[in-house]
């Protein structure tokens, strides 16, 4: 009986709350990945965008009112979310709403996260919530937010900060919360050269996640001063944050598995690196992250395409795939596939060879190419007898080559003018 109280208490608090996901910014340290897309809209592990990703958390949580801010190249990201996200029922007040930057309260577009949610006010009065949940929408990550909330609600916080436990060399990359036994936060540093260790170690922070729980009368008071400060960066790391420790209550959400109480899997994918990374740990035997889990869907817009196909072509002996992910609609001929993400549409041709690739929609790899190392955007074309992750200044003369050694391609890489906005 006392589980079906805590499930029920949890469902109310879901239903009341109004899920804000920040999808406007720049994206600029993923390169050319993100020159005609937001980073949100960014694809991911072979079928989804990164946006899908916090949208089906919130779907699975029970959080069905969503609104996604939106500001810079968003237009392929607004076409997903309208396509592949319309489907909630508006009759028991379910949605997924696109929120631009509309400039109704000022001449201005967004100046900040805070100030995103700020110019949208508006907005979250007409559905009066009683909890705001702030995501960011360009994380990786499956999370229940509804034990977030119940920690929020039993806690008697103001705000509540989402966390991830990461080494002290990670957390200067991050904001980092020092918090005392019980978890209440008592001063955050955004990126500090020196963090603060967590409580009972000497080499693990807690690093935000971009992740906040309000309740929402405080969060109008917190914005509405915030705007009034003409020294603020608008921002909830850099001013909401340290101005609501000081004088509020304001918690650390430990994110780990319900199940097992291990770290959650989350992972910041900003950089070509990261996200490189972050699609080969899916070809893994066992990844951390389970996309075939039923339990907890990530859902997604897709097209209405034939299942891959595989076939030996006359003169070139049987293809190889091992430790693949490949999506509908792609064809693969005679050829060697390991360790590779193929999202749909792709085909490639007799005798190449790819290993540890990252190739987007609508591409196609010409014959008897070797690629190792590389993360091809939609739509290109790559030509017969292409060499590429064998000579790195070669590769840099042509691509985006990484520190770690990834190489980018791009259409307008290639000469092939014409831009790819999916």
């Amino acid at each position: 009986m006392q589980i079906d109280i805590k499930t029920r208490h949890i469902s109310r608090l879901a239903r009341n709350t109004l899920a804000l996901i920040l999808a406007g910014g720049r994206g600029s340290r993923l390169q050319d990945l993100t020159q005609w897309r937001a980073k949100p809209a960014v694809h991911f592990g072979g079928k989804f965008r990164i946006i899908d990703f916090p949208l089906s958390n919130c779907v699975n949580s029970g959080i069905r009112r969503i609104g996604v801010l939106t500001q810079y190249k968003a237009h392929s990201l607004i076409r997903h979310l309208v396509r592949g996200w319309g489907r909630l029922q508006n009759e028991l007040g379910e949605f997924v709403e696109v929120l631009p930057a509309s400039q109704r309260t000022t001449g201005n577009w967004y100046a900040g996260t805070a100030d995103a949610v700020y110019q949208n006010l508006d907005i979250i009065r007409t559905h009066q919530p009683d909890l705001v949940l702030i995501l960011a929408g360009d994380h990786v990550y499956k999370m229940d937010y509804g034990a977030m909330l119940a920690f929020h609600a039993e806690s008697g916080a103001d705000m509540t900060v989402g966390c991830v436990e990461v080494s002290l060399e990670e957390a200067r990359g991050f904001g980092v919360m020092a918090v005392d036994e019980q978890g209440k936060v008592a001063r955050f540093d955004e990126k500090p050269t020196h963090p603060t260790p967590m409580p009972g170690s000497t080499d693990r922070a807690l690093a935000s996640m971009g992740i906040y729980v309000f309740n929402t009368e405080f969060l109008y008071d917190a914005l509405i001063r915030d705007a009034r400060d003409v020294e603020s960066e608008r921002d909830f790391g850099r001013n909401i944050i340290p101005d609501a420790i000081a004088s509020s209550r304001v918690f650390a959400y430990p994110f780990r598995d319900p199940e097992t109480g291990a770290q959650g899997f989350w992972r910041d994918v900003g950089t070509v690196d990261a996200f490189w990374s972050a699609n080969m740990e899916l070809v893994e035997q066992n990844p951390e992250l389970d996309l075939y889990d039923s339990k907890w869907p990530i859902l997604t817009y897709q097209q209405q395409l034939p299942s891959a196909k595989f076939q030996a072509d006359e003169g070139h002996p049987q293809g190889t795939v091992i430790d693949t992910i490949v999506s509908g609609g792609c064809v693969m001929h005679s050829g060697q596939l390991s360790r590779c993400v193929l999202f749909s549409s792709v085909e490639v041709e007799a005798g190449s060879q790819l290993h540890e690739c990252v190739v987007f929609p609508d591409a196609s790899v010409g014959r008897d190419c070797r690629i190792r190392k590389a993360i091809i955007d939609a739509g290109c074309s790559i030509p017969d007898g292409t060499v590429i992750g064998e000579d790195p200044e070669s590769d840099a003369q042509r691509f985006h080559v990484t520190r770690d050694g990834v190489a980018l391609i791009t259409r307008e890489m290639l000469g092939q003018r014409t831009p790819q906005f999916g």
